[in-house]
């Protein structure tokens, strides 16, 4: 059972209008590392999980935090389309520079949202259900986790640098800080699963080991670039972090296969195969007549 509390988790208010901002901070709710995307996603994770108490809790915990954290956005890109030119005599008119404002505009905010916020990232794009991973397995899912929060966090962080208004600066500043904290959580979650004997690397640890075929190509690094500069590199030598096999370094991959011949294919389908196409001809009118 969900509940919507009116007040927000930070205030998304705005010292000024900004129409081209709006359009880019849609970036960070619909675009493919937005909110929208890391509600949905520890949503799904949360719904789906089959582990009931602490890691499910922790996902539609925080599942919830990220859709308060959409109304935010939300509110924010709203109140910077407030007295936006709708056209470029108007906005002249208000502003010498006003062609420019309207220019960096996203016409749909005003066409397709009468003035209000869209799911969709900073060049129009809907928001996509398939930007979202919801796998079953906990500790392949909460390394996504990272990542997701890593990318938005980013994403912040240049927008961060795009605005002079106060007020948008704060609000991004609270973000910023609470992407902190969940990269940091999703981090302490992988180390849990592993403490508790559920989950291990690498993801399925279940499955069952490939025998002969770990122990030549589970650790070795093939070096398929000139020079010999990634043998310099952790994952190249020593113990692997699943703590279950030594690294190695191939500088020469060899092929373990002979070059591919496949056979002429159906000849109803008209493909170009070479060397037997009188044949193939004679096939065809055999089969229509």
């Amino acid at each position: 059972m969900f509940s919507h509390v009116k007040d927000l988790q930070f205030e998304a208010k705005p010292d000024g209008p900004d129409a081209a901002f709006a359009r880019r901070l849609q970036e960070v709710l619909g675009g493919k590392w937005g909110e929208m995307t890391v509600a949905n996603q520890y949503l799904f994770q949360g719904w789906n999980c089959r582990l009931p108490g602490k890691y499910k809790d922790l996902l539609l915990d925080v599942g919830t935090e990220e859709m308060g954290h959409v109304e935010m956005i939300v509110t924010m890109i709203t109140r910077l389309l407030d007295n936006a030119p709708l056209s470029l005599t108007e906005g002249i008119a208000e502003d010498p520079g006003g062609a420019a404002t309207y220019a960096g505009e996203n016409p749909a905010h005003f066409i397709h949202g009468g003035g209000g916020a869209l799911p969709a990232d900073s060049n129009g794009v809907p928001w996509n259900g398939a930007f979202i991973t919801a796998s079953g397995n906990l500790l392949a899912d909460f390394h996504l986790n990272v990542t997701a929060e890593a990318q938005g966090r980013l994403q912040v962080a240049r927008l961060f640098h795009m605005t002079d208004d106060p007020g948008v600066k704060q609000m991004l500043r609270f973000l910023l800080a609470r992407d902190t904290m969940h990269q940091n959580m999703w981090l302490a979650a992988i180390e849990q699963l592993k403490e508790d004997g559920l989950e291990d690397m690498p993801v399925p640890e279940a499955f069952p080991d490939s025998g002969e075929f770990t122990e030549e190509y589970g650790y070795t690094y093939l070096g398929f670039s000139s020079g010999t500069d990634a043998a310099q590199g952790r994952w190249a030598s020593g113990p692997s972090p699943d703590g279950k096999g030594e690294f190695r370094y191939d500088d020469n991959p060899r092929a373990n296969a002979p070059e591919p011949v496949l056979p002429p294919g159906d000849p109803r389908l008209y493909g170009t195969n070479p060397g037997v196409a009188g044949s193939l001809k004679n096939t065809v009118k055999s089969k229509l007549t």
